[in-house]
């Protein structure tokens, strides 16, 4: 499926006023793609209306997988496959399978979640990042909307971004170059400059 690569830009140089500015936004139906920020804010994602994340299901699921794992691993082999008395215990002795299964169970939950994560968010290793604004990781907080998601117009989208306090309101448009990308291309790059070239481009 095609994206759209066309999008409004609005730079705050401060958080408090980005939040307020998200709720404006959001309350005159914006739809608003991302907010990047150079560090942790919070209350962000309940001004963009983020749900609850799933991710602790996930890790409870895996979790429960590796503590499955382990007890049928050790009992299948302490048990039936290589049976041994150790200590005078019996073959299948669970409190002292306790270790190991908090072990499993630990990397099981850790691998399955960062897993999730990269499937989820589409961070394949050739994904080459958008950057919508090469300060985004220094210190301005970047609203991003996708004109295309939206039924406002632009110049209104532009108006409200301005009156809620956006410092600078850029047009960001991706050309078919970045919109692809190519990994390789990207991080020769990204170890030349230091940053790609669509981060050192500021388009407005």
């Amino acid at each position: 499926m095609e994206k759209n690569t066309n999008y409004l830009v609005g730079v705050f140089g401060d958080e408090d006023i980005m939040i307020k500015a998200v709720k404006a936004l959001r309350k005159k139906g914006v739809n608003i793609y991302e907010v990047f920020t150079p560090y942790p804010v919070h209350f962000l994602e309940d001004a963009l209306g983020y749900k609850r994340s799933w991710m602790p299901k996930a890790a409870f699921g895996f979790g429960a997988l590796g503590t499955t794992c382990a007890i049928l691993l050790q009992s299948w082999i302490m048990g039936f496959e290589w049976p041994m008395i150790i200590g005078g215990k019996g073959f299948i002795a669970i409190p002292d399978f306790v270790p190991i299964t908090f072990e499993l169970t630990v990397l099981f939950s850790a691998f399955g979640m960062a897993g999730s994560f990269f499937v989820s968010q589409d961070l394949k290793p050739h994904k080459v990042p958008q950057i919508f604004d090469r300060r985004q990781s220094d210190d301005k907080h970047i609203m991003a909307i996708d004109l295309a998601n939206n039924k406002i117009s632009e110049e209104e989208i532009k108006a409200l971004l301005s009156e809620s306090g956006a410092e600078e309101v850029n047009n960001k448009s991706f050309t078919e170059k970045e919109k692809k990308g190519n990994f390789f291309d990207y991080v020769a790059d990204l170890f030349t400059n230091g940053v790609t070239d669509s981060a050192r481009e500021l388009k407005g």
